[in-house]
């Protein structure tokens, strides 16, 4: 147990401290210092991607797609996969956390994380559809960090494995079973507080329905093709209603974010360095870019260039950060503070909807936590594919296994919170994390190359 917590305190805890202004200091974490350089390299390297290709971005999501044949999946049906899993409990959750730690301006740092965020989204996505293969078993095609890992370490050799792919692929494997407990535990918890459900039977229902989808076929991309879309424009239409209905506090809400992400006063206090880690933790391990998790969905796209699938990734990250987060955010800061005070987590965010809907709100939260941590569960077993393939080879019997693992995770979540089994999640991210950077970096520059190409044939 010394052991694990050791682990998960190198990657989550802080690797060393900057002093700041005024006697205070700013810890950075292992996966911070890796992520956030990474993340501003990749930017310049794509000449600012997140500004210069946002509206090719929304053409390419508001065009026609095709591709979506045999198995294969559309570009946009990519993306809604990879949507279904960044979308998840800590855009509600999470963001109240770092809200309530890091004060309203972790909000601004949230989105300066997304910016850089979606260039490495962007280069982790195309690399995967440079490097995916056709899938026997599901048809259409896999990939994802495992298969550029071990392009990358193996070009030119016959060999079935690479050490690095491997251990990117058990990562992965074992991060997946722990959020799936995770996921259960959150949702048992809510429906508790918001319709007294015993967690037993809240429990059961998840997993039913989670294992009527994920052991059939084809059944996720189905199912999240019309639950993504749906839960994402009700929350977002929640939160547009609750803007408008406040729209007169939106000067001062603006005003507070601004302040306290930059603000002398909190510099001082040492306020600004809790905004300014909270804000970037929350952005990275909600959109996940980075990670590794995304590509395993890229990879499964059909498109007429690589570049586009990674451009449909960075476009999520802007969904998942700047649209969903931001919405928290709003329907937290536009209730009375004074009533938010001494809540955290679930509890405090169920308030703030309280106050702006009624018993009604509370039931909203519960409702759309439930679909959130659904769609991310079955979202990770699609991803989980790839990397079983890797490993296992191709057959139905390691598949199944995995999925019944995580059904079985699922399941013993719900009626109880085994934090031992949670760090095993957060470090295999954390380690998912390491050794997709080991192979992105080196690797950037021919998906820069490819969006030079896309960019340059979208001109004639």
């Amino acid at each position: 147990m010394e052991f694990i917590s050791n682990v998960y305190n190198l990657f989550w805890g802080d690797l060393f401290t900057l002093p700041l202004p005024g006697g205070g200091s700013i810890g950075i974490s292992l996966l911070v210092a890796l992520l956030i350089p990474a993340g501003i390299l990749f930017t310049v390297m794509t000449k600012f991607l997140p500004i210069r290709c946002f509206p090719e971005m929304l053409r390419i999501a508001a065009e026609k797609q095709t591709g979506g044949k045999g198995g294969a999946l559309s570009g946009m049906q990519a993306l809604i996969v990879s949507t279904a899993t960044r979308v998840g409990m800590g855009n509600m959750v999470g963001v109240v956390a770092a809200v309530s730690a890091g004060g309203a301006g972790a909000v601004f740092w949230m989105w300066i994380t997304a910016l850089i965020g979606s260039s490495t989204a962007y280069i982790e996505a195309t690399l995967a559809q440079m490097y995916k293969e056709a899938d026997p078993l599901y048809g259409g095609y896999r990939g994802g960090p495992a298969y550029y890992i071990h392009a990358l370490f193996c070009k030119g050799k016959e060999k079935r494995y690479s050490i690095i792919a491997v251990l990117f692929a058990l990562s992965g494997l074992l991060c997946w079973c722990g959020v799936s407990q995770v996921i259960s535990n959150s949702v048992s918890s809510a429906f508790e507080n918001a319709f007294h459900i015993p967690p037993i039977v809240s429990t059961l229902i998840l997993v039913a329905l989670a294992a009527v989808i994920v052991l059939r076929k084809n059944a996720t991309v189905k199912v999240l093709d019309v639950m993504v879309p749906i839960m994402a424009s009700l929350y977002f239409l929640i939160a547009v209603f609750v803007i408008f209905k406040n729209v007169m506090l939106l000067p001062a809400v603006f005003s507070r974010i601004f302040e306290e992400a930059f603000g002398l006063r909190q510099m001082v206090a040492g306020g600004f360095g809790a905004a300014l880690m909270n804000g970037v933790k929350r952005g990275l391990f909600s959109n996940e870019a980075g990670s590794g998790s995304a590509p395993c969905a890229a990879a499964a796209a059909n498109v007429e260039h690589p570049a586009k699938s990674g451009l449909f990734q960075a476009f999520g990250v802007f969904i998942d950060t700047i649209v969903i987060c931001t919405c928290t955010a709003m329907i937290m800061l536009l209730a009375p503070q004074e009533s938010l005070e001494g809540l955290q987590g679930m509890e405090l965010l169920q308030t703030a909807m309280y106050h702006h809907f009624g018993q009604a709100g509370v039931v909203f939260t519960a409702v759309t936590l439930w679909l959130f941590s659904f769609s991310t569960f079955i979202g990770i077993l699609y991803y989980a594919r790839s990397n079983v393939a890797y490993l296992f080879g191709d057959n139905w019997k390691s598949q199944t296994i995995y999925k019944i693992v995580a059904l079985v995770m699922l399941f013993i979540g719900g009626l109880a919170a085994y934090t031992f089994v949670w760090d095993l999640g957060d470090i295999g991210i954390g380690l998912m994390t390491v050794f997709n950077m080991i192979a992105i970096l080196p690797m950037g520059g021919q998906a820069v190359k490819k969006l030079d190409e896309y960019m340059e044939s979208r001109k004639k």
